[in-house]
Formats: structure tokens, sequence, C-alpha cells
């Protein structure tokens, strides 16, 4: 289970934030789990910078482990249970880049090896992992996720 999987790393799902607009924080069809940008905080603040600038890769890496907790904590609301997450499907992982800062797959391992490290090979996913100039709340990184949920189909 998921959720002796997390006690067992010594690892605790943060609380769920609101949506900041017009939009919902996941959106279930059938069996996938379509989770939308999470972007990058610390004690409930989000956490601006430009990776390669004023924040380097490895601080950028963690705050891409600390959205992988809260993705699998928005999931878990929906879903009513973080045991109900069969697998990661697919990340999206935007990182605010320097110009010439070319490490963003590297700052979005972060996320991906947190997957892996909580769930073994269900955790393994496709991935894209993209520079660009600005974020929303001028985060540091942003990253979306599709999951597969355990059980039955779920027509919406």
């Amino acid at each position: 289970m998921l959720s002796e999987r997390l006690a067992t790393l010594g690892l605790t799902l943060p609380p769920v934030g609101a949506p900041l607009a017009s939009y919902v924080p996941a959106r279930r069809s059938g069996r996938l789990l379509y989770l939308s940008g999470h972007v990058s905080r610390a004690d409930g603040r989000v956490v601006a910078g430009v990776v390669g600038a004023d924040i380097d890769a490895a601080q950028a890496q963690a705050l891409a482990r600390a959205i992988a907790l809260d993705l699998l904590a928005t999931a878990a609301a929906e879903l009513g249970s973080v045991d109900d997450i069969a697998g990661v499907v697919r990340l999206t992982g935007y990182v605010r880049s320097a110009p010439g800062f070319e490490g963003q797959p590297s700052v979005i391992n972060g996320a991906s090896d947190l997957f892996v490290d909580v769930l073994g090979e269900a955790g393994r996913h496709a991935r894209s992992a993209v520079g660009v100039s600005e974020l929303p709340l001028g985060a540091a990184v942003e990253i979306e996720a599709i999951f597969e949920v355990a059980g039955e189909i779920r027509l919406m």
C-alpha cells in the first residue's frame, strides 16, 4: 500500500491547496486522473525565482520533489486515499530558467525519483521537462501529471 510506503520513507502528504483560478485541481476520466499544474511551494508560500540565476539546480530539484508530494496529496484528496493510485502515466515539468540553463531534466528528476521511490516500477512514467521564461506567481517550477487509478473503470 502506498500509505505504508510513504510512512516507511518518512514522508507525509501536505495539505491540499485551493485552486488559484477557474479550474479544478484534478479531473478523473475512466482510470486516469489528470492533475492540474502544481507550483513550487515551501511553508504554504510560492517559491519564486529563476533556476540557474536565483535558485540552483539542486534547490530546484528539491522543489520538484516537494511538488510530487503535493500531486500525491491532491490525488489522494480526489480519490479518497493515496492507496487508490495505481501508477504515474505522465509528467510535464516546467522550469523557469535563466538564459543558457539546460538542466531542466535534472530538476524534474526530483519529482520522477520520488514517484519511483514511492511506487516502484509503477512510478516510472513518460515525461517532458521544459524550460520557460515565466510561470504563474513567479514560481520556479510547475509540474502537471496524469495518474492511473486502481480498481474499476469509472465513466464521468
